[in-house]
């Protein structure tokens, strides 16, 4: 694959130094497409992509949730130039604009979004697509403070993003913490980063910044479905943690039944663990939801709350559907709890977690879900921090990180 040259070079004044994009500079993507004199990182790699081409799918890993640019400077101030593709549904509200987040040593400074982006508008009633071009936007970072710093510019979770170049008043460089362990994880839209604030402040890069875990994110909006590709993804990359938060696709999305689900899951572990028998595993059930606890789904949109121009969800199975096979959040609990506790006996390296215990009824009455299935801003740091603090005692990552979790300001 071709690599551009990285060579930082001043321009004409000589505050400014301009830095091409390069692979070197992105952290966190399985994969970088290069579109002409831009980069566009993927979540997952061209083989994958073209295995199974599902649009939901598709547009979800286009979008860089948890993929960062790593940068190490003395700069005070920092531009990027880039440009975003933004995705919608006539008829239906927009979605909040996604932003790019500069943190420094864990430490978040600054939000940005760009002026301008190409718009993409889906008609579910016909079917078409309308598209309408955007242009480059130039994001500006002040007021850095002084002296060598690593910096990170999170992407954001819910927009495609092309990059194209760095501007700065010092020379920047691509950071490498070979020590940094790399943490590979699955999950669904909650994971991606719904509902959250910002490219930052979604529960696995909290957990990331405060524990100096290098992040793969495989959080993909409605798509946690356990395909079978999927896990060769995760058993060819180079993870020293895997975690697979399980569940809430495969009800909302109403794919398959009970009979069904326990091989599904058995036989993703099998994937994974032929390439990586000894990579420590934690599989996380699903977090608490009212909607899906009892009710089977399919989910949909809440068609009242549209009208009022608010986009909220409902589950549309019966209760009574559960009886014949019909999946629920309470039935997979109990039924994933069952599969991994047998799987563990003679899987030294598998551990479990319930989900309830990064956010659960308690905290639904303190945190409502604002949609009825994704958690708000709070939530997402509520589920960074009880992460910090509860996976580490199923057993989880503490041969591997040692103290890393265990010293965070978030544990208690």
């Amino acid at each position: 694959m071709f690599q551009f040259r990285f060579e930082a070079k001043m321009t004409t004044s000589s505050a400014d130094w301009v830095t091409p994009m390069q692979s070197a500079l992105i952290k966190g993507a399985a994969d970088i497409e290069y579109r002409r004199e831009a980069l566009v990182p993927h979540r997952l790699p061209a083989w994958a992509r073209d295995y199974y081409s599902d649009p939901g799918l598709a547009m979800a890993e286009s979008m860089p949730a948890g993929v960062r640019l790593t940068l190490r400077t003395r700069a005070r101030w920092i531009e990027l130039n880039t440009r975003v593709t933004r995705f919608g549904y006539a008829g239906m509200p927009r979605r909040p604009e996604g932003q790019f987040e500069l943190c420094i040593d864990g430490q978040c400074y600054s939000l940005a979004t760009p002026k301008s982006a190409t718009e993409i508008s889906f008609d579910l009633s016909s079917g078409k697509t309308h598209q309408q071009s955007g242009d480059i936007s130039s994001l500006r970072f002040d007021g850095l403070p002084e002296g060598d710093k690593k910096v990170d510019i999170w992407l954001p979770y819910n927009e495609t993003v092309e990059l194209f170049d760095l501007r700065s008043d010092a020379e920047l460089q691509a950071d490498v913490e070979s020590d940094q362990p790399v943490w590979v994880h699955y999950g669904s839209s909650i994971s991606q980063g719904s509902n959250a604030v910002s490219a930052a402040g979604i529960w696995p890069a909290q957990v990331a910044m405060q524990t100096g875990l290098d992040l793969v994110n495989l959080g993909f909006s409605g798509s946690a479905l356990l395909d079978p590709f999927i896990a060769r993804v995760i058993a060819q990359s180079e993870a020293d943690l895997i975690s697979l938060k399980l569940g809430i696709n495969l009800v909302n999305s109403d794919v398959m039944r009970a009979r069904a689900f326990g091989p599904a899951v058995l036989g993703f572990l099998d994937v994974i663990r032929d390439r990586q028998p000894y990579t420590p595993l934690l599989v996380i059930s699903p977090l608490y939801c009212p909607i899906h606890e009892t009710t089977p789904g399919p989910g949909a949109f809440d068609a009242q709350a549209l009208a009022q121009g608010q986009i909220r969800f409902q589950a549309t199975g019966n209760d009574e559907d559960s009886a014949t096979g019909k999946l629920t959040l309470q039935s997979i609990r109990t039924q994933l709890a069952g599969l991994i506790h047998r799987r563990m006996s003679t899987d030294k390296h598998l551990f479990y977690l319930d989900g309830c215990e990064l956010y659960g009824p308690d905290d639904h009455q303190r945190w409502p879900l604002p949609d009825a299935l994704h958690p708000g801003p709070e939530a997402h740091q509520l589920i960074g921090q009880r992460f910090v603090e509860r996976a580490p005692e199923t057993g989880w990552a503490r041969s591997t990180l040692g103290s890393r979790l265990s010293s965070s300001p978030c544990s208690s």
